[in-house]
């Protein structure tokens, strides 16, 4: 005898518009069970029965064999009496609340659709904007909720009778697909020369032809404007370079599949997954001995940042150039990246040479995002595209919605409700009108999209920062100024569910000190309510202030002082002048600013052209074979300071005595790794902890943060290090809402 048994299941997540209840109707019939499966305002409700063993299967498959575009936070599952459903059915939502909905990220294209793509046979054949409820534009469309087709960018296009059908069949894979459109009734592409006008022809085989002969392109992505030229065309990549005022910074390079990037880096079954994986990051990865990249394409540097298609138009645009491109963000340097069509063409103006462009509006600008492997897991450095705007799960609850305003540099915000934290997609640096408009603009979209009215709002302790300044400006809010590092700490233990206490260190920048001084190398004893400072990199001062920040030379100065061996970047540079406006600088433990000096010793960059270049430089110079290891001194009395001087110093003796800079340059990274290491062993006897956190923007650098963390682990220490969010300044207002939210718990 069958033994029957119902469920009533609940599942919680992004769940809505990512082809979930088709999913779930055509598992129950695979195994014969009945029921029923309904939207509601935070989830989908289904009701299954049948027999035991299947419906068993049935709980098992629902998480295993999700939508690729779901998210599932929880599933909650209670046993029900039967109730003689005959047959599986979607049934209408049901609304009983105020709609909480989820909305998905962007996706890359799907396997069935790149097959339509590439099907003569098909009506979407060569169409570049197919998608399905599996891949597709989502949140850069979305205008408001619920999720339907009039609140995107899609309203203004009318689906056609066949595309229509597919929309409305519960077995259909664009069942209530949202930009579902076709050539008959979807957006067109455009080409349009550097005046606008419309070129004729083909605007896919036109536009390449224009890459193939060296010039520069503008491209209407998903998130915005995008310029290209050939990675192999070194004119054309110099001349992309000087046109966005760019000097040094490298592009990012899109290949067409794997095949194609492993003739460029190295391509390890993890860096595949991260390349081909649904949210298509920019992935830094080891470059290949003479990989036919231009030099202006990615300058002293031994990575590229690779990324493969996610759009159909990529697709298209990669198989008739049959070679690598440039890829990269279509703004002037400093401002945010182009995304409606008139500002295009006027800011792009005397940059690009053509525009390819469509109809379909962008309604919410949004960068790539871009990760790298590093110890073992994967580490996002720019959190956007692919993962915005879909929650971070946080362990507790908090007690009141939060909105936290972030830092200045890679700026992005949180909303936090209940055990959701909605970090925003990647903004920028917040030192112009444009973009401190996208932040504000970006803020009022998140609360309208998840229903969210901040009773908490969280701020960097800097008076100057305009996310400090515009916080000031809400009213109706408490208000709570969070330390830069403790948030910075907060962050690492949000991203990894940790409530603390644990020994944080926060290695970046520069960030407001209550002492008054600019920190940047901390050791703090945190939790997700408070921080003590038991220790810092010992301070110096920072000659001419911001300039110093600018020419790494004044550090060098700061920390040599007179003592610099005759070197030449004492030669190279106003040495004396330095020295003598050092007495009245002010004061810093950046970890940052001694990186800069090292930099500047090696003779790598006395001056830079973008921010944190001297560090990623020396990083990339370092040999990461090397073992040898400077010695930083260590003094203990109310503080701990370790005396980073030490280190500039040895890298110093050594470029005198005649040692190679590669090798030094991994002495000193193996050094301050080893400092670290040192400085928690001390704290650790005077506090018991024995956890670490690792924070702070100096751990985007590999050789460190690998470094660093095998040596804690050799030495006992259970490390926590970013995954989820960047420990720069990106995942900055994750930790201001972390402690706003754990303050309000108290």
């Amino acid at each position: 005898m069958t033994t029957l048994k119902r469920v009533d299941v609940h599942v919680e997540g992004v769940v809505q518009g990512v082809g979930f209840r088709p999913f779930v109707r055509s598992l129950a019939s695979r195994l014969g069970l009945a029921g029923r499966v309904r939207n509601d305002v935070d989830g989908v409700h289904i009701e299954i029965e049948g027999a035991l063993a299947g419906v068993e299967e049935f709980l098992t498959a629902l998480e295993r064999d999700a939508p690729a575009l779901s998210e599932i936070e929880r599933v909650t599952v209670v046993s029900a009496r039967p109730a003689g459903h005959r047959g599986f059915t979607i049934a209408a939502g049901v609304p009983s609340g105020p709609l909480r909905p989820l909305v998905c990220a962007d996706r890359a294209t799907c396997d069935d659709c790149l097959r339509e793509l590439a099907d003569p046979a098909d009506r979407r054949h060569g169409y570049p904007f197919i998608n399905c409820a599996r891949c597709g534009p989502r949140f850069t469309i979305v205008r408001g909720v619920p999720y339907d087709r009039p609140l995107t960018t899609m309203a203004g296009f009318g689906m056609c009778q066949a595309c229509a059908a597919e929309y409305h069949a519960p077995g259909n894979r664009r069942f209530h697909a949202q930009p579902t459109c076709c050539p008959a009734c979807g957006p067109r592409l455009r080409l349009r020369d550097a005046r606008g006008t419309e070129l004729c022809g083909d605007p896919v085989a036109g536009a390449v032809t224009l890459l193939r002969a060296g010039h520069v392109l503008a491209v209407k992505g998903l998130g915005g404007f995008h310029l290209a030229v050939p990675a192999a065309d070194e004119r054309a990549a110099a001349l992309l370079r000087g046109r966005k005022h760019r000097e040094e910074q490298p592009f990012a390079v899109m290949v067409a599949d794997l095949a194609q990037a492993r003739r460029l880096c190295e391509i390890d079954e993890h860096a595949a997954e991260l390349l081909t994986g649904r949210a298509r990051p920019i992935v830094l990865l080891p470059r290949l001995p003479g990989a036919p990249v231009a030099a202006s394409v990615a300058p002293a540097t031994r990575s590229l940042g690779l990324m493969l298609p996610y759009t159909a138009l990529h697709h298209l645009l990669l198989a008739e150039l049959a070679e690598p491109m440039v890829l990269t963000g279509a703004n002037v340097s400093g401002e945010p990246i182009a995304y409606e069509d008139d500002d295009a063409l006027t800011r792009l103006s005397g940059i690009a040479d053509a525009f390819l462009v469509h109809d379909r509006p962008i309604h919410v600008r949004t960068d790539d995002s871009v990760v790298r492997p590093m110890a073992g897991e994967v580490t996002v450095l720019r959190r956007a595209r692919g993962y915005a705007p879909e929650p971070l799960a946080l362990r507790w609850p908090a007690p009141r919605p939060v909105l936290a305003c972030g830092a200045k540099r890679k700026s992005t915000f949180c909303l936090v409700q209940g055990r959701r934290a909605f970090v925003s997609q990647h903004i920028g640096d917040l030192e112009n009108h444009e973009t401190l408009r996208s932040f504000v603009e970006g803020i009022d979209h998140y609360c309208g999209l998840f229903g969210i009215r901040p009773e908490v709002v969280a701020h960097d302790l800097h008076p100057g920062y305009l996310s400090t300044r515009h916080a000031m400006e809400i009213r109706g809010a408490e208000l709570l100024g969070v330390q830069h590092h403790h948030a910075h700490i907060a962050s690492c233990l949000a991203d990894n569910g940790d409530p603390g206490p644990v020994l944080g260190v926060a290695l970046d920048g520069l960030g407001h000190g209550p002492d008054g001084t600019l920190w940047g190398g901390e050791f703090l004893r945190a939790d997700l309510t408070s921080f003590e400072r038991l220790g810092h990199l010992a301070q110096v001062p920072m000659p001419g202030g911001a300039a110093a920040v600018r020419q790494p030379w004044r550090m060098a100065a700061a920390y040599l002082g007179d003592d610099h061996h005759g070197l030449d970047v004492a030669r190279r540079n106003p040495w004396a002048e330095a020295l003598a406006l050092a007495p009245t600088a002010p004061l810093t433990s950046s970890a940052a600013r001694l990186f800069d000096a090292v930099a500047a010793v090696l003779g790598l960059r006395d001056k830079i052209t973008y921010e944190g270049q001297a560090a990623i430089e020396l990083e990339q110079h370092a040999d990461p074979a090397e073992r040898g290891t400077y010695e930083a001194g260590i003094a203990r009395g109310d503080l701990l300071v370790v005396q980073g001087a030490d280190l500039v110093r040895a890298a110093a003796a050594d470029l005198a005595a005649g040692a190679g800079t590669r090798a030094i340059a991994g002495r000193f990274h193996n050094g301050l790794a080893d400092a670290v290491t040192r400085a928690c062993d001390t704290l650790r006897d005077s506090t018991g902890l024995s956890a670490v956190a690792l924070s702070g923007a100096m751990f985007q650098n590999a050789l460190l943060l690998e470094g660093t963390v095998a040596r804690l682990r050799a030495a006992g220490f259970r490390v926590l290090k970013h995954v989820r969010v960047p420990p720069g300044d990106g995942g900055v207002s994750l930790g201001q809402a972390a402690v706003a939210a754990a303050r309000d718990r108290a």
